[in-house]
């Protein structure tokens, strides 16, 4: 009888690995619960009184059920990230400009925003503002921009701090975006003092924006600056505000 329990514990053990190994996920639970039923009908085959031998295969079918089915679980397959190759959040799978540089702002399809819609993306475009349909430069410019806040020191050619912070993004964008674009820095001053310093004073300020440019990484044979002295003003010499807006510095596409 004994060798008859054997055999048949064998047969079932094959069935339960069997079973195990042909279900692609199987649940640890359910071979447990399959092997304590084969282990005790197993145990209790050929004497319907041997009730011990039945509980004792039931216990050893769930172990051995669910040890073989946790071995043979497929591990869970890591999830991986669709590939965005100029990581702009968009994957390359409906990138359509997939090569859109480092942090530049782009709609669901991977492309650079372009807000005032005048063909520059916003990450180029110096002139973020142009109107529906204004011819612009490279720069995103209709024509010479000023400078606004690029100020100096009373009466000389040095930079304030406040003129040099908002210089370096410019730089910045020159020499990251438009290597291939030359720019003309032009220097210009009001009517007050002699107009030959006022030439001389325009001369130096617009070199003085263009060497800290060159500071920041563009490229001098790209740079080129004038002055105008007090020639081209845009507002009223006469008033302290208009005196104001004809000091300046402007830059625009050589």
């Amino acid at each position: 009888m004994k060798v008859i329990k054997n055999i048949a514990a064998i047969l079932a053990a094959s069935a339960l690995l069997a079973g195990c190994a042909s279900v692609e996920k199987q649940d640890w639970q359910n071979c447990a619960l399959a092997g304590a039923a084969i282990g005790g009908a197993a145990g209790g085959f050929g004497d319907d009184h041997d009730h011990e031998d039945a509980i004792l295969s039931a216990i050893g079918g769930a172990v051995i059920g669910g040890t073989i089915c946790a071995l043979m679980a497929d591990e869970p397959k890591p999830v991986v990230a669709p590939k965005d190759s100029d990581n702009d959040g968009v994957a390359d799978s409906i990138d359509e400009c997939p090569t859109t540089p480092a942090g530049a702002a782009v709609d669901n399809k991977g492309c650079a925003l372009d807000s005032d819609n005048d063909g520059v993306a916003d990450y180029k475009d110096q002139c973020p503002n142009s109107k529906a349909g204004a011819m612009v430069n490279e720069l995103g410019c209709v024509d010479a921009f000023v400078l606004e806040g690029v100020n100096f020191h009373t009466n000389s050619a040095d930079l304030t701090d406040a003129a040099k912070a908002i210089l370096a993004p410019i730089a910045l964008a020159h020499h990251t975006h438009h290597t291939d674009v030359s720019l003309l820095v032009s220097g210009h001053t009001d009517s007050q003092g002699a107009s030959a310093y006022n030439q001389d004073l325009s001369e130096r300020r617009a070199a003085a924006v263009v060497a800290f440019m060159v500071e920041q990484g563009c490229s001098e044979t790209k740079l080129t600056s004038v002055g105008f002295g007090e020639d081209n003003a845009i507002a009223d010499n006469a008033t302290k505000e208009g005196r104001a807006q004809n000091r300046r510095v402007e830059l625009s596409v050589k």
